[in-house]
């Protein structure tokens, strides 16, 4: 077959035009696909909302529960300091057990 015969058989064969076959109704949301995709859009908003303040505030309890951990920490190293003076100061004032007590009068 030559180059030209085969272009004249492509030309000459029609192509179908496409037509709708399902009507127009049954494929568009109409007025309550759009408020049904309105609700859903402002429910997954209130959601997000919702969980994001729920996120933010579980961080902060977080972070003041470490604050208080902290804290706690650093005062029962400073009762442990004090009672070490205290402790240290009640061994020097006390006889040691190899003096011989002194005699009452």
């Amino acid at each position: 077959m030559r180059p030209l015969d085969a272009l004249l058989l492509a030309a000459a064969t029609p192509e179908p035009t496409p037509t709708m076959t399902v009507p127009a109704e049954s494929v568009t949301p109409g007025p309550a696909g759009v408020i049904w995709i309105a609700i859903i859009v402002i429910a997954v908003f209130l959601l997000v909302w919702d969980m994001q303040r729920r996120v933010r505030r579980t961080r902060y309890r977080a972070e003041v529960a470490a604050e208080l951990d902290a804290e706690q920490a650093a005062a029962a190293a400073d009762a442990s300091a004090v009672d070490d003076q205290f402790v240290d100061a009640d061994q020097s004032e006390q006889p040691s057990d190899l003096e011989p007590p002194a005699p009452r009068s």
